[in-house]
């Protein structure tokens, strides 16, 4: 392979070769920095080029590692962080134009630890207005598109991460995941990626003013959007190293014990009050067909209610948003968002006062729910949207807009309200009237046991594929 094609490399071939010395770190930033000046200007997926200080830290790795230093995990890995994180020197802008001049006074826990591993961040990437949307765009950087076309939204909130990380911008894309974010990008683009549950990763913010609420510190999480499985077993332990300016984070180790024989999985096609689309039954087939291939036991079989959890815990959320948020988002807000946030309120209509302190008290409830049930079967294969992705400001679009968007995402922001694991993964491409696009399902794991999504959501891709290579050739 030409030094200018390195970029194609997963974060684990990568690292194979800079860490033996076959390449340099300079070598694979710039084949990175080559591909983004090559295909960001149709995508607007990274909005702050970071390419000087980039080069700059990749020979500095290469000088460490000439003189004998040890390598870290990450050693010279291209990468990129969304804009709604703290990284030194740079705006926290979080898509809103009040806030570009928001200059983070030091590092987020997440990308202290990517660059101690040896990370290099070459870029930040885009996000809508107060990363609340399931699509990206914001008046202060623009639209954000995706590889496979302009017919199909590149997802949010993590919208620049997914479109960076598949179109060949860097191994590694940072992301977050408050109701959806990392999972609705990685659908939206074909990348794979594991929500973490609560606690696994160290997050804050330096540059915030005030601590954030207690369901917004309850159900986000931080993590990563990449092509491959198997970069999630290499980057994650770095991800979810301890950080003292996170007190509820829990140190407990990327892999746990490792299953006694075949690890059941239940299996549903239940969208409840959607239609099933025949695109997303047969990916789900195609999941459930390369599971049980590789040895998973399958059972059909219904878990907990997600509808009824994920509607009352996005009720919940939205409750929290009315009462905190919604003064900011009327004073800094564009129109659009503002107009997208009246449509949440109208499909999610706020538990306030009394209703929220209970709401937020039965949040354990179905988090046991969920527990016992995963005690039984520490896997759980589920749609994760009931259509394929939708369209760019398909939730601009009125109420039926955001009742597809949003409302559809039971099996997402369910998960965030809970605080358990959850991974998607392309397994399917439709050829839809459109042009064809990649579909995602779900994989939901036990507390702290995200290696195990990742472990059979590797098994999935061994016998379905990844989607960057039909996504490049279809790029040229």
């Amino acid at each position: 392979m030409s030094s200018s094609d390195l970029w194609r490399l997963s974060a684990t071939d990568l690292t194979t070769r800079t860490k033996s010395g076959e390449i340099t770190a300079r070598d694979a930033v710039s084949s990175a920095l080559d591909r983004m000046n090559s295909v960001n200007p149709e995508l607007n997926a990274v909005v702050e080029d970071l390419g000087a200080e980039a080069l700059a830290r990749a020979d500095a790795l290469d000088r460490a590692r000439d003189d004998g230093e040890s390598t870290g995990p990450l050693h010279g890995v291209p990468v990129t962080i969304k804009i709604n994180v703290d990284q030194k020197g740079h705006a926290t802008s979080n898509g809103v134009p009040a806030l570009k001049d928001l200059i983070a006074p030091d590092d987020a826990p997440l990308v202290a630890n990517l660059q101690s591993a040896g990370a290099v961040v070459i870029g930040r990437t885009n996000t809508p207005e107060f990363s609340f949307r399931a699509d990206t765009d914001n008046p202060l950087h623009g639209r954000t598109f995706n590889p496979w076309g302009r017919h199909i939204s590149p997802g949010g909130s993590s919208g620049g991460a997914g479109s960076a990380v598949m179109a060949g911008i860097g191994a590694l894309a940072h992301g977050n995941d408050i109701g959806g974010s990392l999972r609705f990008p990685a659908a939206a683009n074909g990348a794979v990626t594991v929500k973490p549950g609560l606690g696994r990763v160290p997050a804050w913010n330096p540059s915030q003013k005030a601590e954030r609420g207690m369901l917004a510190q309850a159900m986000s999480v931080q993590g990563l959007i990449t092509r491959t499985a198997a970069d999630l077993h290499l980057a994650m332990p770095t991800m979810i190293a301890p950080d003292p300016r996170d007190p509820f984070h829990v140190p407990l180790p990327w892999r746990g014990d490792h299953p006694n024989g075949p690890v059941k999985v239940a299996f549903t096609k239940n969208t409840f009050e959607y239609d099933l689309h025949p695109e997303v039954d047969a990916a789900l087939d195609a999941a459930r067909d390369a599971l049980t291939d590789a040895g998973y036991d399958l059972h059909e079989v219904e878990p907990p209610n997600v509808y009824e959890c994920g509607r009352a815990g996005y009720r919940a959320l939205m409750g929290e948003v009315w009462t905190l948020m919604k003064q900011d988002i009327e004073a800094y807000g564009s129109d659009t968002i503002r107009a997208v946030f009246d449509g949440y309120f109208r499909e999610f209509p706020p538990f306030l006062e009394k209703d929220l302190l209970e709401m937020m008290a039965k949040r354990s409830h179905y988090a046991r729910e969920w527990s016992l049930f995963l005690s039984k079967y520490p896997l759980v294969l589920t749609p994760f949207l009931p259509r394929p992705f939708f369209g760019p400001d398909r939730d601009t679009e009125g109420s039926n807009g955001i009742h597809e968007a949003l409302g559809s995402a039971v099996y997402s922001y369910s998960m965030n309200f809970i605080g358990q694991p959850a991974g998607c993964i392309p397994t399917r491409l439709a050829d839809l009237p459109n042009g064809p696009q990649p579909v995602s399902v779900q994989l939901v794991g036990p507390r702290w046991r995200e290696d195990l999504i990742v472990d059979a959501m590797q098994a999935i891709e061994d016998r379905v594929g990844t989607m960057c290579l039909p996504l490049w050739d279809r790029m040229g």
